[in-house]
Order: structure tokens, then sequence, then C-alpha cells
């Protein structure tokens, strides 16, 4: 990490030396891969694993059971969640989540437990995902539907060759 932001908590987290965490971030126990910029006001709980060339827009929160791939953009103020039935005390039931590589989650987008996000998949702004979405699909909607699949663009990484650091968009 290129430097530690003032304002946050990094506590018992791995992440890499090219990548950026912005102030007022709380990160738990978790894994941040390379070129990955972590915005604003974001909270990771522990085990969440978050892979290389990432975008984290502002205001997202994601707990315990998701694993982000590389190059997926989260847009501002996404909530993911881990289980079906929350309550204040007792047991509970984890359900695993996983956003696969080159997916995209639009702003304010509420991603149920227990689903995959196919790779390439567009989540349009505002969705409520309660099921998966697969692969070159486009969804949007509560709850998020597939109106349409896309080709899948071959591409390895979204980073020019021998450019250093995270993306600056």
């Amino acid at each position: 990490m290129r430097r530690r932001p003032k304002y946050s908590i990094l506590k018992n987290s791995r992440i890499a030396e090219s990548s950026r965490v912005y102030d007022q971030v709380n990160l738990y126990g978790c894994t941040v891969g390379e070129n990955t910029k972590i915005d604003a006001f974001v909270y990771v709980e522990e085990g969440v694993t978050i892979g290389n060339n990432c975008k984290i827009r502002p205001f997202v929160f994601i707990p315990t059971g998701v694993t982000i791939e590389d190059n997926v953009f989260i847009g501002p103020s996404v909530t993911f969640t881990n289980d079906k039935y929350p309550k204040a005390h007792g047991e509970w039931k984890l359900l695993e989540t996983r956003v696969k590589r080159f997916a995209s989650i639009g702003a304010r987008s509420v991603i149920n437990p227990g689903v995959t996000i196919g790779e390439h998949a567009l989540v349009g702004s505002g969705s409520v995902v309660t099921r998966d979405i697969p692969d070159n699909s486009i969804a949007f909607g509560n709850p998020a539907r597939v109106i349409s699949r896309k080709e899948p663009i071959p591409a390895t990484s979204t980073r020019p060759k021998g450019m250093k650091g995270a993306s600056r968009h």
C-alpha cells in the first residue's frame, strides 16, 4: 500500500503494496490484491478477498463470505449481505457470495447472500440481486432480472502494459 490513511482502520488485513486505500476505510482481516483502489467510507469484514485491479467506490459494505475476483467494479453505496434471515442474537447461516472476473455492479445495488455474479456481467444501478447472474449478462431491477446477454470482451486486464499503480478513473 502506498501510504497509510490517517483515519482508517486496517486491522489484520493483507493489502498489496500497489493498491490504494483512501481515508475513512475499515478493513478487518481481509485480503486486497494488486492495483486495487478502495475509496473512502468502505467497510470490509474478515475473510473477504478482493482481487487484483478492482475498483471499490465510496460507501460500500462487504461482509464476511464475499469473494471479489480480479478486474471488478463495485459502484458507490453497494451493499452485500451474508445471511437471509438476520437477527440480533442466536444462530445464523453464512451464505457465500462471489463476484467473478470483469463484472460491474452499479451504484446503490443490494446483493443478497448466496449468489454468484458471472464473468463480464453488468448489474444496473439500484438493483436487488436475489439470484445468480450468468456470465456475459446484463441485469437490473428489483428483483434483478437478466434483460440481455452480451458478447464477452477478450481482455486479460484493464491495465495498459507497463502502467504502475491503480487506474485514474
